[in-house]
């Protein structure tokens, strides 16, 4: 793959990258509108239970909580799922790093002359630099889906609660 195919595989993965933040940036938002939306009605529905403590809406009260443990128990297995791929990337990253770069220097101590050694070193600086670049953008791209699979339990929650609660 040449370099302008992979500058243009990196700026494909960007443009995918600045829309699954601003999806997220959305859900973020619809999220907090709809917490709002739940909180005012739940605190109606305490109100209502304290002036007529007979008439109480105990399912709903009960489920202020237990709903709250569930999303936020789904968000943190998901980013202790998705963390741990991605330390299992970043190891076997770093190792190939490693093994890529013992190989040059064995190439570059084995070089002929000074114009050999210079064109090792650079060819080694440029491969690494784009696969540098690349790490990074991959880096980016799975800490946006961390950030999306975290919030996807508790919007869905809360969206799905300011629905039912509007009845």
């Amino acid at each position: 793959m040449t370099h302008i195919d992979k500058a243009a595989r990196n700026g494909r993965r960007l443009a995918r990258n600045n829309q699954s933040a601003a999806d997220t940036a959305v859900a973020g938002g619809e999220m907090l509108h709809a917490a709002g939306e739940v909180i005012s009605a739940r605190l109606e529905i305490m109100a209502a239970g304290m002036a007529d403590p007979g008439k109480a809406d105990l399912t709903e009260i009960s489920l202020m909580s237990s709903e709250k443990v569930e999303a936020l128990s789904a968000s943190v297995s998901s980013v202790t799922r998705n963390f741990g791929d991605l330390s299992d990337r970043l190891t076997r990253s770093a190792a190939n790093e490693m093994h890529l770069a013992s190989r040059a220097a064995s190439a570059m101590a084995g070089a002929a002359d000074p114009v050999a050694l210079a064109t090792l070193q650079y060819s080694y600086a440029l491969d690494w630099w784009g696969r540098a670049a690349g790490q990074m953008l991959t880096l980016n791209t799975e800490l946006l889906k961390v950030q999306a699979d975290a919030l996807h339990p508790i919007h869905k929650t809360a969206v799905a609660n300011a629905r039912r609660l509007k009845r």
